[in-house]
């Protein structure tokens, strides 16, 4: 199966989560990259709303996933991807987001056939940055920052996983090994149980561009593409002191980019990623669900109390 596909065995199972139908894994289990959710593509009822739909892990605590999905509504930032709808107190955990063409960067990788060229890579440092700049303004914390985390798209990446650190385990807690975190973009003091803070988001951030352009998130510094070595290696430093802030990694990686927040589009992502993105999003147009007459609507927001 191509990367990017929809498989159509996915549409025929008619599994059903929530108000929706699943339509097919977001994720391929091939690039074996930890994800810190269970996220499907799945469809309304009524066929008419289709959705980037997030499940905790199996086996996890739900209560938390709920909580970060829920302070996630709020967050702001170009390529921030925030829950739009989310599981009442008496359903099983879910939240949901509007669909996009979309991949994962580790499904990118795998479709371009190794890391991605230099020029999406800082192209997409910028637009990550960017956001996580805006983030930190909020006072938050994103603690999430990941490969499998990144959505690639046409106009830009997407942000995603927000507080699946948090989630994962409480201050306090090892978090080393635990189910769904990559390790390598893991801070270690975060690992350690500490709690999570902007520069964490740093240090994940120079790891994912590391994965980005090498394939792996804690590659050999003269691995490293020599144009930004010196930056992701500032961003990996074990004293979150001396981590750039993202301003400075906006600075850092801008170039020729500029620092638009959809740093990615403009043919910035390789052509096999594009291709896979206009595949799958034929896939999902074509794929069918069973039709309910009366289904209730998911296009509002479900609140959902802490």
């Amino acid at each position: 199966m191509a990367a990017g596909e929809v498989p159509g065995r996915a549409a025929k199972t008619q599994r059903r989560e929530g108000p929706y139908h699943l339509i097919t894994a977001l994720d391929d289990p091939r690039t074996r990259v930890p994800v810190p959710e269970r996220r499907y593509i799945a469809r309304s009822g009524d066929g008419q709303h289709t959705v980037l739909l997030s499940l905790p892990l199996s086996g996890s605590d739900p209560r938390p996933f709920l909580t970060e999905a829920d302070a996630s509504r709020y967050l702001l930032g170009p390529c921030a991807l925030p829950a739009t709808a989310l599981a009442g107190p008496d359903e099983p955990a879910w939240c949901s987001r509007p669909y996009l063409p979309a991949l994962p960067l580790p499904t990118a990788l795998a479709v371009h056939g190794g890391p991605l060229p230099e020029r999406t890579v800082r192209a997409l440092g910028v637009a990550l940055a960017e956001t996580l700049a805006v983030v930190h303004g909020q006072g938050l914390t994103f603690a999430g920052v990941s490969p499998a985390a990144v959505l690639l798209a046409a106009d830009g990446p997407r942000l995603s996983c927000f507080g699946a650190v948090r989630a994962a385990a409480p201050d306090g807690a090892s978090r080393s090994g635990l189910p769904g975190l990559e390790p390598g973009s893991l801070p270690p003091e975060q690992a350690s149980g500490g709690r999570p803070q902007p520069l964490g988001d740093v240090y994940a951030l120079g790891a994912t561009l590391a994965y980005a352009a090498t394939g792996y998130t804690t590659p050999e510094r003269d691995e490293l593409p020599a144009a930004f070595r010196a930056v992701i290696a500032r961003c990996l430093s074990r004293d979150p002191g001396n981590r750039p802030q993202p301003a400075e990694l906006i600075d850092a990686l801008g170039g020729d980019t500029g620092t638009e927040s959809r740093a990615t589009a403009h043919g910035r992502l390789p052509g096999r990623v594009i291709a896979a993105l206009a595949h799958q999003s034929a896939a999902v147009l074509m794929a069918e669900i069973p039709h309910e007459a009366a289904p209730a609507s998911p296009a509002d927001p479900i609140p959902h109390s802490n």
